[in-house]
């Protein structure tokens, strides 16, 4: 199974810049959108940004020009550099990925598209 592995939250002041980091791992062929989303309490998930393969990006605008998402595919990354963080930015950030991977059975080995989520790491901005 692909698994993601976020780094990278923590307490931050307002004004100020994290870099979140998403690993992925497991039998994987292809990825194809690789995205930050975040949740707090009560509401639901909501789209921070994301990137395709050929690395065209989306963002929220409510962090457009603050926030930089970026891949690095052959070490199966992405990154989201925060800048300019407020208060309302406090969330936990989860990593998304979708793609296709290898599923390995007794007799035949098959191709499965996948969509797999973090567990999703903590931003605190506030002084």
């Amino acid at each position: 199974q692909v698994q993601l592995v976020e780094s990278g939250g923590g307490l931050v002041q307002p004004g100020g810049s994290l870099r979140l980091s998403c690993a992925a791992s497991g039998s994987i062929i292809k990825i194809n959108a690789m995205g930050w989303y975040r949740q707090t309490p009560g509401k639901e998930r909501e789209l921070v940004a994301v990137i395709t393969s050929g690395d065209i990006t989306n963002y929220a605008d409510s962090v457009k020009g603050r926030f930089t998402i970026s891949r690095d595919n052959a070490k199966k990354t992405v990154h989201l550099q925060m800048n300019s963080l407020k208060p309302a930015d406090t969330a936990v950030y989860y990593c998304n990925a979708d793609g296709t991977q290898l599923i390995f059975g007794p007799i035949e080995t098959n191709e499965v598209d996948f969509r797999s989520w973090g567990q999703g790491t903590q931003v605190i901005v506030s002084s």
